[in-house]
């Protein structure tokens, strides 16, 4: 590596000092040079590996992405169940107090009233059944 210009101002001459200096801009000029090259000769394959890091880190985000989504997702569905049974507690409470029949009220008498129905049904059959008997009793 070039020494740097204070050291070469205390070693040197000015003449010696201007061909060091333009010794070592030479050097840089050639680095660069080289560099430059370089990068032309492996450019083809670099610009291939660095589609294919980038197609990597592309999947790897997108990856992570979809799994965060997955979460906040799930989150959220877990909120809005909450919250609807929540509200669901409320308004059943709320229709309670009023003494608002449930469901479940409803569904009981509505068995009932249909037991009831078939009930009142048989019993009206027996009763056509003994009637013509009991007619024919009282006339004769």
């Amino acid at each position: 590596m070039p020494k740097k210009l204070t050291e070469l101002a205390t070693e040197t001459t000015e003449t010696q000092l201007a061909a060091k200096v333009r010794e070592s801009a030479n050097q840089i000029w050639l680095a660069g040079l080289g560099a430059f090259s370089k990068a032309q000769q492996e450019g083809v394959k670099m610009f291939e590996i660095l589609v294919k890091e980038g197609e990597k880190v592309q999947e790897r985000t997108k990856t992570v992405a979809d799994e965060r989504i997955a979460e906040v997702r799930a989150k959220a569905s877990g909120t809005w169940d909450k919250l609807e049974q929540v509200f669901e507690e409320r308004v059943a409470r709320a229709l309670h107090s009023l003494s608002v029949p449930s469901r479940k009220d409803i569904d009981v008498l509505s068995k009932r009233v249909a037991e009831l129905t078939e009930i009142a049904k048989k019993l009206s059959h027996e009763e056509e059944a003994h009637a013509p008997r009991a007619r024919a009793h009282k006339a004769g």
